[in-house]
């Protein structure tokens, strides 16, 4: 396994970790997936994937991600969100962590994160299983054999599925644990196999980080037009809500799907691959993300196959709903370059409106868009959990809650600011429901949601004539090109108008509850915008 490796001037016995098996620096892809078949990791699959699971956790753990209290932070981390850890007890993890891994081999990755080089971190992850390096290896950006021979982390991150957490002893809730700890610039992953946490740990690093430098840290997608990175438009939403199909249009060039800075030049990934959803991937209406999932080296997560075969089912969810591939960005056709884009032109917020309520595309003013930053809707539906019989709401600031460090309005006032400067134009999309609440109302037509975008992002749909919605108070289309008018307005698509104002009127109440905890610390713009 020596072939294909990158070793640095700087090594982990210079950082004080020492005693470890054999670490191997900075692997490519068919090195990792050699070490990782030889560990018996996971499966090779067709057109060399590699096919994993994940063990008992399948997703991320939001709870048991902790952030060191020390003096440098404790007034700057929104603690209310994110559980603290003494610097004790993660002393302690750290020590426990390092002499459990004596003797063991390791995998080493140097990479960056941020495609801008004025903005980006240096992050050396530290991985006890090979297919961890070439998740990661995907998902963030790999810099050049000449970099990495003077490469110096700014941060590091050590993950050690096998490790499992003392909480009485570390200070954490579980056995499982993320701890993030600014003095040391050190992150420490123990007790799952879920490689989630790993690119989300970056992303929270960055979401602290880049505020100070008025950098807005973003939970999006982006493309920009074809030959024009000045046409850029950004897709914010919580899971399921579209980011990665609405933002894999053709005619547009693709600059990520997950994590993005807007700066004072731009805006710019975060990344270097993306992280798809394979659940009812379809061929035909996501040509490209389905053909990744045959492409070398693209990590397979969680999905049920044919042991003979190697044949992939994107319907058997028994494993999980939350089945993922992770692949290279320029496993995408239309995908940047460079990964960078100019300022938002336009900005989209997706929510799936399980409640049938929201209209299928609305235009806010930047009070109302910093309003729905701030609320984060989105809502579960019967069925996807144990005791859900009716849609239930989910509010997540920012759109990534588990992902903010700092209080919301720090990244509210950000966009905000922003919107102003550069005159975006941001429109609220329900990709949810119509027609009626999930179970008696039919999803919102993929086909007309396109139609709306490519409307509000070509500038046709700003000209048509506006209404205002009485319930929300944002402006709402009477027409767009190519979708009915009756589906413009929800309220016409039920059966019954008067169980719509019921539902509308519920809807409106849970927005008004939610918003009440950000009502002391936002300016009367914002409040005159709220909901209810």
């Amino acid at each position: 396994m020596a072939f294909g490796r990158v070793n640095p001037q700087f090594r982990l016995e210079d950082q004080g970790i020492t005693g470890l098996g054999n670490v191997y620096y900075n692997m490519i892809e068919p090195a990792l997936i050699e070490a990782a078949l030889q560990n018996g990791e996971g499966d090779l699959g067709k057109g060399g994937t590699f096919l994993v699971t994940t063990g008992k956790f399948t997703g991320r753990s939001p709870k048991d991600k902790h952030v060191v209290k020390t003096d440098s932070v404790k007034d700057t981390i929104w603690w209310e969100n994110n559980a603290a850890m003494s610097p004790e007890g993660f002393d302690a993890l750290y020590d426990d962590m390092i002499a459990h891994m004596q003797g063991k081999d390791y995998y080493v990755q140097d990479l960056t994160g941020g495609a801008d080089p004025a903005h980006s971190i240096k992050v050396r992850m530290i991985t006890e299983m090979a297919w961890h390096g070439l998740f990661i290896r995907h998902l963030l950006r790999r810099p050049d054999s000449e970099t990495l021979k003077d490469f110096v982390a700014d941060f590091t991150v050590i993950n050690c599925p096998s490790f499992q957490a003392d909480p009485k002893k570390h200070d954490c809730r579980s056995e499982t644990v993320i701890a993030m700890n600014f003095d040391r610039k050190i992150i420490l992953i123990g007790g799952t196999e879920y490689a989630g946490e790993n690119k989300k740990s970056v992303f929270t690093l960055l979401n602290y980080l880049l505020p100070e430098k008025g950098i807005m840290p973003m939970h999006c997608s982006a493309n920009h037009a074809n030959n024009n990175p000045v046409d850029t438009a950004i897709f914010f939403g919580l899971s399921g809500t579209g980011k990665t199909t609405l933002s894999a249009d053709p005619q547009r060039t693709l600059i990520g799907d997950d994590e993005h800075g807007w700066s004072n030049r731009g805006t710019f990934n975060f990344e270097g691959g993306c992280y798809a959803k394979t659940i009812n991937l379809d061929p035909t209406a996501e040509p490209e993300i389905y053909a990744t999932t045959e492409k070398f080296g693209t990590v397979i997560e969680n999905m049920v196959f044919d042991p003979e075969t190697l044949e992939l089912d994107f319907e058997d969810d028994s494993l999980t709903a939350n089945m993922r591939c992770a692949y290279p960005l320029e496993y995408i056709s239309n995908a940047s370059s460079s990964a960078m884009g100019g300022h938002p032109k336009n900005i989209i917020m997706l929510t799936c409106d399980a409640f049938g309520v929201l209209p299928p595309i609305a235009r806010l003013t930047p009070a109302q868009a910093m309003y729905h930053f701030l609320s984060g809707f989105t809502s579960k539906v019967a069925g996807t959990e144990r005791g859900i019989t009716e849609p239930e709401p989910t509010f997540s600031t920012c759109f990534g809650a588990p992902f903010m460090p700092r209080r919301p309005e720090v990244y509210g006032n950000l966009l905000r600011d922003k919107i102003s400067t550069h005159g975006s134009t941001c429109w609220l999309v329900n990709t949810g429901w119509t027609g009626g609440a999930y179970g008696t109302g039919s999803r919102m037509p993929i086909k007309a949601t396109r139609a709306l975008l490519t409307a509000a992002l070509d500038g046709s749909l700003s000209k048509v004539e506006f209404r205002k919605d009485e319930n929300f108070g944002f402006e709402v289309p009477v027409e767009a090109p190519g979708v009915p008018p009756v589906l413009l307005n929800p309220r016409r698509t039920w059966d019954k108008p008067d169980s719509y104002d019921r539902q509308a009127a519920k809807l409106v109440r849970m927005f008004a509850d939610n918003f009440e905890q950000y009502l002391p610390y936002i300016d009367d713009d914002v409040k005159a915008a709220a909901i209810g």
